[in-house]
């Protein structure tokens, strides 16, 4: 299993979307967000050991990274959101002198989370201003600011099948759906047994599943009959941070945890796949390869970034209180 030491503490991995071996990795300082630097990553599969872990770019910044992604269009361009509020875009291809290539400065809070369109050249960011915004890279002003939330939005995610439509998570204890046709929220999901949704994630074969995380729980619903979830579980023993869907198993599902675990889950079965005790310290990014599957990566804050192949081992899930 290969892995690779960052400066700062991890918040973010993703694989991308283009390039089979390229990760981009986010990281910040640990206490109040000040520095940190997005690694680009790429892994060289070999026989013995799995594969190996080369940086091939870094670039620093003042502040620290909550998230990034990459471009679902261009090769080499992706972006982040940052602990000073900005929003930066990154050509990985150019020198780091040349780095940032496009800085969004509106919101007026930190910054927590980006994801770009899965078919068109543009990208959300979410706040903890409360606004999620709607960007494309030759526009230094954003296209649009959705409000509807009362608190942070931790979280924002594109329907992998209906890419006009796209998800929010926020500290009011809701999800937001919305439509970026008409710039619109459409709808409201109220999780009534929490205070508030750090994460959210759709189903890569349905564009009706919608997963949220809140607590130490995981919930997935149908978002044409929002009353009550699909399926509520306790997925952690702390926190979950982040969650996702495979793109290559309808009812697989991934998680990462203040417990410093990161997990599987079948989610229709309300069977727990496999435990992974990798890291020392929480983990608060995950990712799954497009391209192999069962090709997992996660980044935490004892400075590891790990790649691997999953395991399944079943065991039962306990019920969400």
């Amino acid at each position: 299993m290969p892995s690779f030491r960052t400066r700062f503490k991890g918040k973010a991995v993703r694989f991308s979307r283009i390039d089979i071996c390229h990760l981009l990795v986010g990281t910040c300082g640990r206490f109040g967000g000040r520095r940190g630097r997005l690694h680009v990553l790429q892994l060289y599969p070999t026989r013995r050991r799995g594969g190996i872990i080369n940086e091939v770019a870094a670039f620093d910044t003042v502040d620290g990274v909550n998230d990034c992604c990459w471009s679902e269009s261009h090769q080499s361009l992706a972006v982040s959101a940052l602990t000073d509020g900005t929003v930066k875009l990154w050509d990985v291809s150019l020198p780091p002198a040349l780095n940032p290539v496009s800085h969004f400065c509106e919101h007026y809070d930190e910054a927590r989370s980006v994801d770009w369109n899965p078919v068109s050249d543009c990208f959300l960011s979410a706040s903890l201003d409360s606004q999620i915004k709607l960007w494309t890279p030759d526009r230094s002003n954003s296209s649009y600011t959705f409000q509807r939330h009362s608190d942070t939005v931790y979280s924002v995610a594109w329907n992998a099948i209906d890419p006009h439509v796209f998800a929010s998570a926020s500290g009011d204890g809701t999800a937001g759906l919305w439509d970026v046709r008409d710039n619109r929220c459409f709808t409201v999901i109220h999780d009534e047994k929490t205070r508030e949704l750090v994460s959210c994630g759709w189903n890569t074969y349905s564009q009706f599943h919608l997963a949220t995380a809140s607590g130490s729980s995981i919930h997935v619903w149908d978002i044409r009959t929002t009353r009550s979830p699909l399926v509520g579980f306790c997925g952690h023993d702390d926190t979950v941070c982040r969650i996702r869907f495979s793109p290559h198993q309808p009812s697989m599902l991934l998680s990462c945890s203040v417990d410093n675990t990161v997990r599987t889950w079948d989610w229709r079965e309300v069977a727990s796949i496999a435990r992974y005790d990798l890291h020392t310290d929480r983990v608060y990014g995950i990712d799954m390869s497009v391209h192999i599957e069962g090709l997992l990566a996660s980044a935490g804050w004892d400075n590891l970034v790990h790649i691997w192949r999953d395991r399944p081992v079943t065991a039962t899930l306990s019920a969400s209180p």
